[in-house]
């Protein structure tokens, strides 16, 4: 999730409360994403680990990204879509 170049686009909001979150999670279950994703291994760019099953931590990791994510396509989606109607029409 982070980039050290800081090439990626942002994927934080302020929450009704004035917390920073994860878009489409709780100020919790971004704590705990956070947390999960700070205790993991640091792979190697190509990915090269051998199959294993998931723990436990993973599979919820993989879940909260899933849920952030399809929360953040949908944010971005709509963003655009109120960036095109909100264009001057030329002719």
């Amino acid at each position: 999730m982070s980039d050290p170049a800081s090439n990626a686009p942002r994927r934080y909001v302020v929450d009704g409360n004035g917390h920073r979150v994860l878009v489409g999670l709780s100020r919790e279950e971004t704590s705990e994403f956070e947390r999960l994703e700070a205790s993991f291994q640091v792979l190697p760019r190509d990915g090269a680990e051998p199959d294993r099953p998931l723990s436990n931590p993973e599979r919820r990791w993989r879940e909260l990204y899933g849920k952030h994510d399809v929360a953040w396509l949908r944010w971005i989606a709509d963003l655009r879509s109120r960036r095109e109607r909100n264009l001057p029409v030329l002719n």
